[in-house]
């Protein structure tokens, strides 16, 4: 077990691991930490408490100091300037005419490093674009490619419930929602009912799916037969979950009657099997590209986590996770794992086939390292950083 305190760089952001070392931190304390990208300024989410080893990343970085009034005025800095970066990073992009759109531009503590956050149908060449800003900013640039829910977590808004984005009040990951959740809570599968602003899945499905589930495991679908507890058998025709009140048609000398009865009068045997909604073709369609582009945001979302926990806690932050998911993507690809001697021996036959000359150019070029390029690339993020001189 190690004492540690938890803090969050952004509003509504992932929770982090510190050492508190021998400061009297309290809740809502806002704290110097030094990160594996520099000094950053943070919050405490929560007050002193002991953690198991296997929940931290070793070695647990230290809290440097509680933040002091000059510090407090460095960080409402660093808000105003990078209203300007973002101004001008936009006119940049505009000048180089590329396809993505600028969400939220962000300063380190230090201001030794400035990130830029986009989104973009596809990957984006912006060498160009890294090389001008550099130039006017004389300072480490990234640019980081974010999925939808990201762009939105960010900016924030009202959703159609009238209140704040969960997300962005208060929500700090992402959990994985299904089309099986909507259904559970008897909502209409209407792709536009069930999607937020984000255009996927909304998060709040997730947050009642647990209380649906126990409820309705006592009350009965629409169309079961029910035994009522004053002597007459009917079937159901319609149900509030929330309520625990069922309508049921009673017949009584050759008249069908209406009446509501509790979940709990009456006596039924559970039908798992509920009717599916009929929906339009066009409907179906749009609800399963809601699920793939779904799957395909939790993929994105734990690969954005994982790299920005390395760089607030280092490089071991994710390594063992990396592993895993390869090892994993290696297992399923053919079925068994470890399969691929024939792909193996396939791939290199094809490069002894292949002219010298082509197989060097080719490798000459894809060094992203090199001294004409400069920098380094990493999933659609390029860095940059100055000369001494200040020049790019």
């Amino acid at each position: 077990m190690a004492e540690v305190v938890s803090v969050r760089f952004r509003t509504a952001g992932k929770l982090y691991y510190f050492d508190p070392c021998d400061l009297e931190i309290k809740k809502g304390d806002h704290v110097i930490v030094e990160t594996a990208r520099g000094m950053e300024y943070g919050t405490v989410i929560g007050e002193r408490r002991e953690v198991a080893e296997e929940n931290i990343v070793r070695p647990l970085k230290p809290i440097i100091r509680i933040a002091t009034e000059a510090d407090d005025a460095q960080e409402a800095s660093n808000l105003e300037v990078k209203d300007d970066a973002y101004k001008i990073c936009k006119e940049k992009i505009a000048k180089h005419e590329l396809p993505m759109k600028l969400v939220e531009a962000e300063y380190t503590f230090d201001r030794k490093k400035l990130m830029f956050y986009f989104t973009a149908d596809n990957r984006i060449d912006f060498r160009e674009l890294v090389k001008d800003l550099a130039a006017v900013f004389k300072t480490r640039i990234e640019l980081r490619q974010i999925g939808v829910r990201d762009e939105i977590k960010l900016l924030g808004g009202v959703g159609m419930c009238g209140r704040e984005f969960c997300c962005h009040s208060y929500l700090h990951e992402f959990a994985p929602v299904s089309i099986k959740m909507a259904k559970e809570q008897n909502l209409s599968l209407n792709p536009a009912n069930v999607s937020g602003v984000c255009g996927r899945l909304m998060c709040c499905l997730k947050n009642e799916e647990e209380t649906y589930e126990e409820l309705n495991r006592t009350m009965p679908n629409v169309g079961d037969t029910v035994n009522t507890n004053d002597g007459y058998k009917g079937e159901v025709v319609s149900i509030n979950v929330l309520r625990q009140k069922v309508r049921v048609v009673i017949e009584e000398k050759d008249e069908k009657e209406i009446r509501e009865y509790n979940a709990s009068e009456l006596t039924f045997k559970k039908n798992y099997k509920k009717e599916k909604e009929v929906i339009s073709e066009e409907d179906r369609e749009a609800l399963e590209l809601l699920e793939k582009q779904e799957q395909e945001d939790i993929i994105e979302t734990e690969r954005e986590q994982e790299e920005e926990a390395k760089e607030i806690l280092g490089s071991s932050a994710s390594g063992n996770s990396d592993r895993k998911r390869f090892d994993k993507k290696r297992e399923n690809r053919d079925g068994q794992k470890g399969d691929f001697k024939g792909k193996n021996k396939e791939k290199r036959e094809w490069k002894d086939s292949k002219p010298e000359g082509g197989k060097n150019e080719k490798k000459k070029n894809a060094n992203p390292n090199n001294k004409k390029s400069g920098g380094h690339y990493h999933n659609n993020r390029r860095e940059s950083r100055p000369r001494r001189n200040g020049e790019e």
